[in-house]
């Protein structure tokens, strides 16, 4: 890792065809949303990036056509999330060829009392519902925060979320366990803005994690 450069099951009526789509020639036209909440907005972050935006302008490549969505939303839970997925993202993806999302949710929940559970409902069946409507899925876990008591519940959910993701074969990218015990990442932490969120450098941290682990394999440009 170099020193510089997360109650209630809603119905979900979105079923798009999972057939696929006949690619016209030329680069793939790809959309790409993020969903989650202030770590996908990129609060806390100087310059305004975020992780998300520095994945994206390292993920230009002569066969894809690229158009990435952020809607990340601060306080978010993964029923949020599951909200946005019925409400707001089919919009992002009329007249797109190729359909994918990368989910980061978690820190929300164990703030707000959800319980293990009902995120483990809440992950699985947003990637059941994405299978099922053919669009490709990417989960990216909450790194540790500066509060060690927060860390306990979310290193126990982090573990959750890649047995999910492993049961449906699913990429999964782990935040937490290299940054857990990273000077810089502490070090950032520790000078931020906005409590239990990186700066600059730690988000630059995580969008090397993402890119790093199975980024370019799941948009099939390595």
């Amino acid at each position: 890792m170099p020193d510089e450069n997360g109650e209630g099951l809603h119905p979900i009526e979105f079923r798009p065809s999972a057939q696929a789509h006949v690619a016209p020639e030329g680069p793939r036209d790809v959309a790409v949303v993020f969903l989650g909440a202030s770590l996908v907005a990129g609060v806390g972050d100087p310059k305004g990036q975020g992780w998300v935006t520095r994945v994206v302008g390292r993920t230009a490549h002569p066969d894809l056509e690229l158009t990435a969505y952020n809607l990340g939303v601060r306080g978010n839970t993964s029923a949020d999330v599951l909200r946005q997925w019925a409400e707001e993202v089919p919009a992002r993806w009329v007249g797109r060829s190729e359909r994918r999302v990368v989910i980061s949710v978690g820190a929300n929940d164990v703030m707000s009392g959800i319980s293990l559970a009902r995120h483990r409902l809440n992950l699985a069946n947003l990637l059941d519902e994405a299978a099922t409507s053919g669009v490709h899925a990417f989960v990216v876990s909450p790194p540790p925060t500066d509060d060690q008591e927060l860390n306990s519940r979310l290193e126990v959910l982090v573990e959750a979320q890649a047995d999910v993701c492993a049961r449906r074969g699913v990429p999964f990218v782990d935040c937490y366990t290299p940054l857990a015990g990273h000077d810089q990442w502490r070090t950032d932490l520790a000078a931020a803005t906005v409590p239990h969120h990186p700066g600059q450098a730690g988000y630059g941290l995580i969008a090397w994690l993402v890119l790093h682990h199975g980024w370019t394999d799941w948009l099939q440009i390595s």
